[in-house]
């Protein structure tokens, strides 16, 4: 997971650096308020994957006395920060240009420019998106793509997807906006290509905070997870009854695991110690992502 995650992250991080100076010049070139939007657009989703990346590195970091479970839910920070940043910047900005330019038009200079940078930019997003979906897929098995994302416990794949979404239709409506004025001699469309954008990307954030805020606030493992968990713990001979399973995502590959359990009466000690270390091993042994179990007897 973590491998693919900085594969889809590398990528779109390269395409969207490139794309955001073309796209700088090009508004600079013809005067477009789209694509000066646009260009933000791109700066803000190349400081995304910065940022998702330092997630993922600080999430490694081993745990310590004041972090006695690790870091991993920095990735889930760093994703939260992210979708603040695609609304205060990405949409705020866009949001301000197009006001700007509705209030103000400006005409519009050589759109040809436009053309090209947008035709090249759809091509390089097409191909990080491409990267980002075949991950995606890999990792949401039989799962509805709505239903794989809200369970996902690795923001960072995700939150890519999402923001290369957003930038295509962002490209679409730009290229709209560009044509519609250049045809029409209009250029409140080019301004109010800007606003959609903004929109679009307001959209995008809400969503991705809403995905990411649970993670953050701690999610327990997937419902499968949580069976298996069950089963396994009601198969042991010495325990009697299985009360509770409590489990929490520490970070996209650590579950914390809590279970409340009844022990047959009449036992030992010592054999109850080895049914809880038994109990232990198995549950590890099938759920790689469970570092920590503890068992309390009720």
């Amino acid at each position: 997971m973590a491998s693919g995650s900085k594969k889809v992250l590398y990528a779109a991080l390269a395409g969207n650096t490139l794309i955001a100076a073309t796209k700088f010049v090009a508004a600079t070139l013809t005067g477009s308020s789209a694509m000066l939007s646009e260009g933000i657009h791109s700066v803000v989703d190349s400081g995304n994957q910065v940022l998702l990346l330092y997630g993922l590195h600080r999430s490694r970091r081993p745990a310590d006395e004041r972090f006695p479970f690790g870091h991993g839910k920095e990735v889930y920070f760093w994703s939260f920060v992210v979708a603040i940043l695609i609304f205060a910047v990405g949409a705020g900005v866009s949001f301000y240009e197009g006001v700007h330019r509705l209030q103000s038009p400006g005409e519009m200079q050589d759109p040809w420019i436009n053309y090209v940078v947008l035709t090249l930019a759809l091509a390089f997003e097409g191909a990080a998106w491409t990267l980002a979906f075949v991950e995606f897929r890999k990792t949401k098995g039989r799962l509805g793509y709505l239903e794989a994302v809200s369970k996902s416990k690795d923001p960072s794949i995700f939150v890519v997807l999402f923001e290369d979404s957003a930038a295509m239709s962002g490209l679409l409506v730009a290229f709209a906006g560009v044509y519609l004025s250049h045809s029409t001699g209009i250029a409140a469309f080019d301004a109010v290509a800007s606003l959609i954008i903004a929109g679009l990307l307001a959209a995008t954030a809400v969503w991705l905070a809403y995905e990411t805020k649970g993670l953050l606030i701690g999610e327990s493992a997937n419902r499968p997870v949580v069976r298996g968990i069950r089963r396994l713990a009601a198969g042991q001979e010495q325990i009697e009854k299985v009360n509770e399973v409590l489990t929490m995502h520490m970070g996209p590959e650590f579950i914390l695991v809590n279970i409340s359990v009844t022990f047959r009466p009449g036992l030992s000690s010592n054999d109850i110690v080895a049914s809880t270390a038994r109990l232990d091993r198995a549950i590890k042994r099938n759920y790689e992502a469970v570092k920590r179990v503890f068992i309390e007897a009720e």
